[in-house]
């Protein structure tokens, strides 16, 4: 782990959230308490201990304990830590074992302090930071959405606009996975400039680039349902919501399905309580495009044209070979899907086991039989996991940019079509 980007998240990054979700929550306690009719002032001195707790064990390289709360999956994350002891011969410590299993034991032990809880069971330990990071973007918001109503008209009267307006709006999708809490340690990390103006710029950054494949799998056939794994709240919420936007009225598909997290997750994952709360927020700035698409947005939801879904496999620590085991309802689902767009880092890597593949490999390889529909992954990279680059891009992107593995600068628009 010392060689990888691993050992700097654990050692560091790992610690520095749960300080500041601690120090926010210190900080913040009164207006917490002014939320609740009862008097949360034990529980919130108990969330705040549990992670304080927590950031200690991180840093002493203590070993996993099993977890102890109610939830429905607190088994199956205690049978993962059992089977795992055995396997390794040894119960799971941070500087140790694997690296997505330990960073996603954490999210879960948080979740965990909030769960003991009565009045607060329902609180987000990150829900101050993802509020601020969408009311930093609110520019860059009124700039896309503004785009796709214009979009929406010139396709109306030029079909052959698509295939570009399509591409835009992907890539928008990809740069706004830029937009992480997790990475950036909880801080600030927010869009506030135009994200068309970057998209030239950024251009040369996208590492692999199967658009054309996605876009020509979409309109040879009809397609009745698109799905899209959702990644961060804030910018990149938005960024995805104007794209499954523009694939319903370019007519690219009739239905999308978008996946959120059941819980608080490295921290600006969103969750149903974000997307609703987002939905609200855009309802109430005021500019011709935004309302209107908030209002939209929540027809879609009322006639199912979207469909909001939530599983607890996304926040488990199995990887997506282990989906159809361990999630066969979920799987059978996607396998009705025409397309899967898995958005971000987590998915990426959760799509390849996490494992240190040779940067040439295969991406159908590396999905080790996960073929449940054709799927596509929107993702900038920071860690060091990456496949399917010609022989000798890493070196070249290494001379220009050490850090290219990530810093979130990189991105791949990486598709596999292959299904079982």
């Amino acid at each position: 782990m010392a060689n990888s980007f691993a050992y700097p998240t654990i050692k560091e990054r790992l610690p520095v959230i749960l300080a500041k979700i601690a120090d926010t929550l210190y900080r913040t306690r009164d207006k917490i308490k002014s939320q609740y009719q009862e008097d949360v002032s034990e529980e919130l001195k108990s969330i705040i201990g549990s992670c304080s707790k927590l950031r200690n064990e991180v840093q002493t390289n203590k070993v996993a304990v099993p977890i102890q709360d109610s939830r429905d999956d607190t088994q199956v994350w205690n049978r993962y830590l059992q089977t795992a002891t055995e396997r390794e011969g040894s119960p799971p410590s941070w500087f140790k074992s694997a690296w997505l299993y330990m960073e996603c034991y954490m999210y879960r032990r948080i979740q965990e302090s909030v769960e003991k809880c009565n009045m607060m069971k329902e609180f987000d330990v990150f829900g101050e930071q993802k509020e601020k990071s969408f009311t930093d973007s609110v520019y860059p918001t009124e700039i896309v959405m503004m785009h796709l109503l214009e979009t929406q008209q010139k396709i109306k009267e030029n079909e052959e606009l698509i295939p570009e307006a399509f591409k835009l709006f992907l890539k928008v999708c990809l740069w706004g996975n830029k937009c992480d809490l997790s990475i950036s340690g909880g801080e600030d990390n927010a869009q506030t400039s135009s994200p068309l103006e970057q998209l030239d710029k950024l251009e040369p950054n996208i590492l692999i680039n199967d658009s054309d494949e996605v876009l020509n799998h979409l309109r040879s056939r009809k397609c009745e349902r698109i799905d899209i794994v959702l990644d961060n709240a804030g910018f990149e919420l938005i960024s995805d919501l104007c794209f499954a936007e523009f694939l319903l009225s370019a007519g690219l598909c009739s239905t999308i399905y978008l996946h959120a997290k059941a819980f608080p997750w490295f921290v600006s994952d969103v969750t149903k309580k974000d997307f609703d709360w987002t939905l609200q927020m855009l309802g109430q700035i005021n500019h011709i495009a935004v309302s209107s698409f908030a209002q939209l947005w929540k027809e879609r939801l009322n006639n199912n044209t979207w469909i909001l879904q939530v599983d607890d496999f996304w926040t488990l620590p199995y990887d997506y070979s282990q989906m159809e085991t361990y999630a066969p309802d979920l799987y059978q689902s996607l396998q009705k899907s025409d397309m899967i767009f898995f958005k971000g880092d987590l998915n990426y890597r959760k799509l390849l086991g996490d494992l240190k593949w040779p940067f040439t490999s295969s991406f159908e390889t590396c999905l080790r039989g996960f073929y449940p529909a054709p799927l596509c992954v929107l993702r900038t990279s920071k860690s060091d996991v990456l496949v399917g680059l010609p022989e000798g891009r890493d070196e070249e992107v290494m001379a220009q940019d050490k850090d290219w593995l990530v810093n979130g600068n990189w991105g791949v628009i990486n598709a596999c079509l292959k299904t079982k």
